[in-house]
């Protein structure tokens, strides 16, 4: 055989073989992305190639575009490349990916660099890209689609493999810009932020754009390890990555070297808070709301924790943060009073004004941990007290911050019990509006609603209802009734008769019209009333109010006796008097978009007729008289409210003290507040010290008064609108009050509050 022979047949061979390796590189990427035979794994589809959207937080937005949360199972919001600071953009590409911009995906000299490194034990860094590293960050190339391969350790090769092909697909499908936005808005930061629009808020307050060098280096720094390189969690091993990661940044001549020693020798400059449900404003709001979309989106095929969407709230943040601070403002100081009155007794209370023994042990029964230990060991083993009454550390809830203690779960509920709890809620009347919502004092330690979800006995905030039904039925305010007993007959009970009592046990014998008797809820006069027109008639009219929850059609309904009511249905109800007897049902969402903010639905509020508008005027002019007649239960509203504007009011304290209440209405909003234990039996010793205007109406006040004083809000003083035509009865009762004797008593406004 010839030398030239010899050397074509060399050549021959190079090429078969070259031929064959192509060949084999071609077929086994064709059976990787067709996954032959089930050896492979499946792979993204071209349309999730297409649309490589990460999971995206939904975020609630206040009326006013300010944010009020997210519901997310990552917590993650997409920025764009222009919305990334030139320093985190510098940073990230010298530390992850030098040759980012020149590569089409795959890096074949970084690739060669790390397989040399790994056959000579001199790794130097891994031939991953960016791209790459946002192939498995958006379809988890590592850990699913696995094929029947993996199992006999080819797994590392396939993924690699894959992640090959997605990154070149990405890259044909997307500019280099958008590539390099969508992997910051898929990468994990640690402490439950997803995405670099997250992590700069979690880490240091601030949007993308804003970041530094020292900002930049640290969160990308955590980017491979978040749990190890954390700020937080080990802030001496973020500040070692900090320094490696600037150096690089110095090497190749972005910084220079005084700006370098510079840098490396400063604190890490955090502004941390994570994101979480129990904090900011509007959290219990939030979480009625939570409820509420979860059923629309499985309805309307969205999922509220993943598709980013943007639901605009009707809530102010402004106002929210208004009432927040009110009922805080108040409700510190009105603990403290509870505390102060019951003398070292406990707050439980029965009928006879004891302490009721067994009332933390009743209550324990309710608490699911108690109902674990019981499942574990049996409803009689001294187990169950045992664990109960282990002291622990813990940290419990005061009006004067967190405090950290030793406590047993028995004495962290009669802790807990011992705290007044509170609900508040204002609604534009004429749109639907709800503008605040605070369904309680604490959110992370005590999750329930007492707005919507919360249901109490009225007390005399029912009372309007009943006049409503005798106002539509031809009776006039200025009509004049006695302060005597009214009996109700019920045969065959015992006792076979029903007659209400006055707050004082009392009665007058004074002659009162009904705007006077209900300014100063005078409970003879309203049960009067409530006989004339029939229970059945007054149920009717609540329900065209808007009230839904179960009513029993009995006497004791005049004194709000009959059923347990929301501050939500309330609200609604007074707000009917406002819009000129159109009840509106209360809502909270204005419109839905999605992530690229296309609306998906927008919201109109339910109304109905219910009223003829001279009855809600009329009754309007009714609720003015808490605050105008001599002892009106509202007269002692602060006056700074009063003075150039109409206002009208309705306390309402239930049996005991246990509920205190006030409604209060102006022309533009209508509010609702709640004040009680958690328990109708934790309540006040004495209700002069529980009544509604003592415990509910000073949040009204506190918050009325800020919102009057805000001059970015559209809400001013003044009157409430009239009816277009003439009234057919007249309501200037002044005729009937000359006439009263001058030896007349009235009720005092403080001690006579509306209670049965």
């Amino acid at each position: 055989m010839t030398r030239t022979t010899k050397i074509r047949l060399i050549v021959v061979a190079i090429w078969l073989i070259f031929i064959f390796a192509v060949s084999t590189i071609f077929g086994v990427l064709y059976m990787v992305q067709n996954d032959t035979n089930g050896w492979f794994g499946g792979m993204p589809s071209l349309s999730a190639l297409e649309r490589p959207d990460p999971d995206l937080s939904s975020e609630l937005i206040s009326a006013d575009g300010i944010s009020l949360g997210k519901y997310y199972r990552k917590n993650r919001t997409p920025v764009t490349y222009e919305q990334l600071s030139p320093e985190l953009i510098n940073t990230l590409l010298l530390t992850e990916d030098l040759r980012f911009k020149a590569h089409p995906g795959i890096d074949l000299k970084a690739l060669a660099r790390a397989v040399i490194g790994k056959l000579t034990f001199n790794f130097r860094g891994g031939g991953s890209t960016l791209t790459m590293q946002l192939a498995e960050n958006l379809y988890k190339t590592n850990s699913q689609n696995q094929g029947s391969l993996y199992r006999y350790g080819l797994g590392p090769i396939i993924t690699k493999i894959k992640e090959w092909i997605i990154a070149v697909q990405l890259e044909k499908s997307y500019t280099k810009e958008e590539v390099l936005a969508m992997y910051l808005n898929t990468v994990e930061f640690g402490s439950l932020s997803f995405g670099i629009k997250v992590a700069a808020k979690t880490f240091f307050n601030k949007l993308p754009s804003q970041l530094n060098y020292n900002e930049s280096a640290i969160l990308v720094g955590a980017i491979n390890a978040p749990t190890r390189y954390s700020p937080i969690l080990n802030p001496d091993n973020a500040l070692a990555k900090r320094t490696e990661v600037l150096y690089n940044v110095h090497k190749y001549g972005i910084i220079d070297r005084a700006l370098f020693d510079s840098l490396k020798t400063q604190p890490l400059g955090l502004s941390y808070r994570v994101d979480n449900q129990n904090e900011g404003i509007a959290t219990y709001f939030r979480t009625v709301v939570r409820n509420y979309l979860l059923k629309w989106t499985k309805d309307n095929g969205y999922d509220l924790y993943e598709d980013g969407l943007k639901i605009y709230t009707t809530i102010d943040s402004r106002m929210q943060i208004y009432a927040e601070n009110a009922m805080k403002k108040h409700m510190d100081t009105l603990q403290q009073i509870f505390n102060d009155h019951l003398l070292g007794d406990k707050p439980w209370i029965n009928e006879d004004g004891k302490v009721i023994e067994d009332f933390i042990k009743n209550e324990t029964r309710r608490v699911p941990y108690y109902r674990s230990l019981v499942k574990r060991f049996g409803e009689d083993s001294d187990s169950v007290d045992y664990f109960l009454n282990i002291r622990k550390p813990m940290t419990v809830f005061s009006w004067q911050g967190d405090i950290d203690t030793v406590m047993s779960s028995i004495d962290s509920l009669e802790y807990y019990k011992s705290f007044l709890q509170a609900g508040m809620m204002a609604m534009e009347p004429k749109t639907g509006h709800i503008k605040a919502w605070v369904g309680g004092i604490n959110h992370k330690y005590f999750k329930y609603d007492h707005v919507y979800q919360g249901r109490r006995q009225p007390g005399s905030t029912f009372k309007p209802i009943v006049y409503t039904a005798a106002i539509d039925n031809g009776y006039s305010p200025c009509q004049t009734a006695v302060d005597a007993p009214v009996t109700f007959p019920f045969p065959g009970q015992d006792p076979p008769v029903w007659t209400p009592n006055n707050a004082n046990g009392k009665y007058t014998g004074e002659v009162m019209t009904l705007r006077q008797a209900m300014a100063r809820s005078v409970n003879s006069i309203t049960a009067f009333v409530m006989k004339e027109i029939t229970p059945y008639t007054v149920v009717e009219y609540a329900r065209r109010l808007g009230i839904v929850s179960p009513l029993a059609a009995v006497p004791s309904l005049s004194l709000g006796a009959g059923g347990d009511v929301s501050i939500y249905e309330l609200v609604g109800a007074y707000s009917t008097f406002v819009n000129k007897g159109v009840y509106t049902k209360p809502f909270f969402i204005s419109r839905i978009e999605d992530e690229n903010g296309n609306i998906i639905q927008e919201f109109i509020p339910e109304t109905k007729e219910a009223l003829n508008e001279e009855t809600a005027y009329i009754m309007l002019h009714m609720l003015k008289g808490t605050t105008e007649e001599v002892g009106g239960t509202a007269v002692g509203l602060d006056y700074e409210l009063k003075v150039d504007n109409e206002i009208g009011g309705k306390t309402g304290t239930t049996q005991n003290a246990s509920d205190g209440w006030f409604m209060g209405v102006t022309k533009d909003l209508v509010t609702g507040t709640w004040v009680g234990g958690d328990n109708r039996a934790i309540r006040f010793k004495s209700w002069v010290l529980g009544q509604g205007a003592r415990t509910a109406m000073p949040i009204f006040e506190n918050f009325m008064l800020d919102v009057y004083k805000d001059p970015t809000l559209p809400y001013e003083k003044g009157k409430f609108d009239r009816p277009v035509n003439p009234l057919s009865v007249e309501i200037d009762c002044s005729v009937y009050n000359n006439e009263a004797s001058s030896d007349t008593v009235y009720y005092d406004t403080v001690s006579e509050d509306d209670i049965f």
